[in-house]
């Protein structure tokens, strides 16, 4: 089944009041507190997002990077990985609107985007 909006989980580095604007705007957005993920490892925020079947956006390229890595070498799916410069929020979200309205959900499968 094709999903056409894809679902966002903010990692904890990224500014809640992206969720607030994204939301505002009729996605579905999960943060790490939210759940109860706060200060838990990047391979747990990943397989969270996973899990959730989200899409996840950070600001850590290095690290998650490695983890997109390791997901391609050994066949593991994830629900794709946006990085995001750091930027005020009312800058990120519309750069990150660019891809919501124009990739859908099952497009973002196993895709890495940079904003």
């Amino acid at each position: 089944m094709t999903s056409v909006f894809t679902k966002i989980y903010l990692d904890e580095d990224v500014n809640v009041l992206v969720a607030d604007l994204l939301i505002a705007r009729g996605f579905d957005v999960t943060t790490t507190q939210d759940v109860g993920k706060f200060h838990k490892s990047d391979a747990e925020q990943l397989a969270e997002a996973v899990s959730q079947r989200k899409t996840l956006l950070t600001h850590n390229r290095v690290d998650f990077e490695a983890l997109a890595k390791v997901c391609y070498a050994t066949g593991q799916m994830h629900y794709g990985i946006i990085f995001a410069v750091r930027r005020p929020p009312q800058q990120i979200v519309p750069r990150l609107l660019i891809i919501l309205n124009h990739v859908t959900a099952d497009e973002m499968q196993n895709q890495v985007r940079y904003i």
